[in-house]
């Protein structure tokens, strides 16, 4: 299916906070790959990172689950720190896509626009 899709969604940042505080390592290493760990260092940006992965997956129509984890979704930053992502598999036929995450009074929000294209 071609077209434009949206997908967005917001964390409380405490909520992060929290499952971090719980559970260390175990809790980044579920949805953070080692180079998504060593960029994001501010709980901040963590629950930004968390919120991005969620935001693609729906833009996608998958959420996340059996057929797209959050280790298949990889956040990275351009050479001005605006932040994009990649996905492991070229199943889903991304032609284009943009990536905004921001965080304000306790929360972290992220907008992921996919544009997907014609299976060939």
């Amino acid at each position: 299916m071609t077209g434009i899709k949206v997908g967005t969604d917001i964390i409380s940042i405490a909520r992060v906070q929290n499952s971090l505080d719980r559970f260390n390592n175990k809790f980044l290493d579920r949805f953070l790959n080692k180079n998504e760990q060593i960029i994001a260092k501010k709980i901040e940006t963590i629950a930004g990172f968390w919120a991005a992965k969620e935001a693609v997956a729906k833009a996608l129509g998958t959420g996340i689950g059996k057929e797209l984890g959050f280790l298949d979704i990889e956040i990275k930053k351009d050479n001005n720190k605006a932040p994009y992502f990649e996905i492991k598999s070229k199943k889903f036929n991304i032609i284009e896509s943009s990536l905004s995450i921001s965080h304000d009074g306790g929360f972290a929000i992220a907008v992921a626009i996919i544009v997907k294209g014609n299976k060939l």
